[in-house]
């Protein structure tokens, strides 16, 4: 990964209090894992940023190193990675994800 797309997104994820890297965006997600994540968090009503990958191979790349995780989707809550759609799911169901997603509005 190169010291820009680095920089890229450390802004991103710093910029934003939710910001979800995905394949399309909240309003057109281009997989299904993408799609949980977007309508789980649509379901909390709370605000989020995207990203679409399929739009930056750099940042598609970039990301997995960023974060050291393989997958896409990537979820960032307050600066910090959460996880893919099965960790969301999972906090969701758990009650866990709207404490998260609370503290992170607050701050």
């Amino acid at each position: 990964m190169t010291p820009e797309i680095k920089e890229r997104i450390d802004t991103l994820v710093e910029e934003n209090k939710i910001m979800v890297f995905m394949k399309g965006n909240k309003l057109m997600p281009q997989c299904g894992f993408s799609n949980n994540v977007v309508q789980i968090l649509n379901t909390l009503g709370v605000p989020f940023e995207t990203i679409d990958v399929l739009d930056d191979y750099e940042i598609r790349q970039g990301i997995k190193e960023y974060s050291n995780w393989p997958t896409i989707p990537q979820v960032y809550i307050n600066g910090q990675f959460v996880g893919g759609s099965d960790i969301l799911i999972e906090l969701y169901n758990k009650g866990e994800l709207q404490q998260l997603v609370e503290v992170a509005l607050a701050s």
